[in-house]
């Protein structure tokens, strides 16, 4: 994980969504350790590293809990360009935050690009810096909301493409909160859905359209994805 800058505070939410690096809100921040750990985490792309994240630390939940908990949805669109570019589209809103005086989200700089906030409710001051999203005095279930691109789609050796999300995490010392991540993938008419990883379960449901999928998850600990597609040939309609 990659972080800018020490906050002083007791609590720490850390979050990475394809792009998305980490939120720091009040907390403790990661060690060198940690966030040498997650940055070779990005530089490589094998399936064990994605078991070792999931296996032994993510608890989904059979329902949810009776109180409101942070929600993190994400709309990602895959263009025809997205598959010689691996760029995206990233709409992303962050649902009933905490309330902090400070929060800040750190994302990759070299995925990135074209950050903005769209809409915020319920913070005192909210703007860019550089990567970054900076917050200030976040009130309770506070709301925001931005745009970008992010380098997301990745081309595998053998001719399949991998969308990576995550992971995904509320830490607060040595456990998690529960959260709840909603994502919805929209993709061109010459990509076809292959598989998704971790497989459906109680908490974790996921719903194929016909060039579109949302996945809903209420969990524990540390998600990541793995949404695999292949390419196929259009047809003309004449």
């Amino acid at each position: 994980m990659f972080v800018k800058e020490k906050l002083p505070m007791h609590l720490l939410v850390s979050m990475v969504l394809l792009l998305l690096v980490s939120i720091f809100t009040t907390g403790v921040a990661s060690s060198q350790a940690d966030r040498n750990k997650e940055e070779d985490w990005f530089a490589e792309d094998t399936d064990a590293i994605i078991d070792a994240i999931n296996e032994g630390e993510l608890n989904f939940l059979d329902k949810p809990p009776d109180k409101l908990v942070y929600h993190l949805q994400n709309t990602f669109i895959v263009l025809k360009s997205s598959i010689e570019t691996g760029w995206i589209k990233l709409v992303q809103c962050h649902e009933n935050l905490d309330k902090f005086p400070r929060v800040q989200i750190v994302y990759n700089k070299d995925r990135i690009r074209h950050l903005r906030i769209t809409q915020q409710k319920n913070i005192g001051n909210a703007w860019v810096e550089d990567n970054t999203v900076q917050l200030t005095d976040v009130k309770s279930n506070a709301r925001l909301c931005v745009q970008a691109e992010s380098q997301a789609l990745i081309a595998q050796k053998d001719g399949t493409f991998v969308l990576k999300n995550g992971p995904f995490m509320r830490k607060f010392l040595d456990g998690y909160f529960p959260m709840r991540v909603s994502i919805d993938i929209k993709f061109p008419t010459n990509l076809s859905f292959i598989a998704i990883e971790p497989v459906e379960q109680k908490g974790f449901r996921v719903i194929q359209g016909k060039q579109s999928l949302h996945l809903d998850a209420w969990f524990e600990g540390r998600l990541v994805t793995r949404i695999r597609f292949k390419l196929v040939p259009e047809t003309n309609i004449q």
